[in-house]
């Protein structure tokens, strides 16, 4: 952890509400005039999309498994090496990973290839991480040492499936079959190396449906904001101002003494109130450090 370069990591699967949380911290950084050094997980994929598919196979031809959930399919190293380098020195290398074709136009390269690895600019506040992995332990790394607020953003499972069938099918044209195969084969990884970061992280925020979802294969149509509730789980509830909270945000309630419960149509909402002040708190220590 570092006062003068502080990391805030957000990890949590596809579909766990990243659009909410970007624009959650775009509002942060904005009003408190940060300027953060923004660092996606898939930049730290191991291989690009054509090779993932030929490594999957080669794996699959030896009755093995890889999944980008897993540490074999990423770069998990550098990612640990990024986070101590900036925390000593504000610095350090990230690149872009091309998800389609109008980011292939900006950059001028295919979907699904890497930008060139590029030094970070030195004139920066904090380092944003979002993905996968940012509170991943191995035997080989540790990268949540080196974060200082680390926030978990998560559906209960069913509703990740459910969330997973809908767009594969609807936007990648597999059928059905085929993404509960992917389903199995990811789960492993999913169990290992996924799950227990949410043991690590300092906030968790978890949607839950309030509809029935007991066979996730089946719904055609993924619970909305309106039909879901979030649980927000405090590591140290001592950190937590709840009375001002369940003030802020109509009809939340706690349901243990560190974790409370909102609509989860104020997601977007209990993020800001809740996040600005630890991140207000942290740029204050970095600029008394100076």
């Amino acid at each position: 952890m570092s006062v003068s370069h502080p990391i805030i990591a957000v990890t949590g699967s596809s579909g766990a509400g990243t659009s909410t949380v970007k624009h959650a911290f775009e509002d942060i950084f904005r009003r408190g005039g940060i300027k953060p050094v923004i660092v996606e997980g898939d930049s730290f994929h191991r291989y690009d999309r054509i090779a993932m598919r030929a490594a999957v196979e080669e794996a699959e031809a030896k009755g093995n498994a890889l999944t980008h959930f897993g540490p074999e399919a990423n770069c998990l190293d550098r990612l640990e090496n990024l986070f101590q380098t900036y925390s000593e020195t504000g610095r350090g290398e990230k690149r872009y990973y091309i998800h389609d074709e109008n980011e292939g136009a900006k950059y001028g390269q295919a979907p699904g290839t890497f930008t060139p690895w590029e030094e970070i600019d030195g004139d920066n506040d904090v380092l944003f991480y979002e993905g996968l992995h940012g509170a991943v332990v191995t035997d080989e790394v540790n990268i949540p040492k080196f974060v200082d607020l680390l926030i978990g953003v998560v559906p209960v499972i069913n509703l990740e499936w459910i969330q997973k069938v809908k767009r594969d099918c609807t936007n990648r044209g597999y059928s059905q079959e085929a993404v509960v195969d992917i389903i199995l084969k990811r789960m492993p990884d999913y169990i290992h190396h996924i799950t227990p970061q949410f043991s690590r992280t300092h906030i968790n925020f978890q949607r839950v449906p309030l509809i029935d979802t007991s066979n996730p294969f089946v719904m055609r149509e993924i619970p909305t904001a309106d039909e879901s509730l979030v649980v927000i789980r405090f590591k140290d509830p001592k950190q937590a101002d709840f009375p001002y909270y369940l003030s802020m945000l109509k009809d939340s309630f706690m349901s243990r003494p560190n974790n409370m419960v909102v609509p989860a149509v104020k997601l977007g909402l209990a993020m800001e109130i809740i996040l600005t002040p630890f991140i207000e708190e942290m740029m204050i220590r970095k600029r008394q450090r100076g």
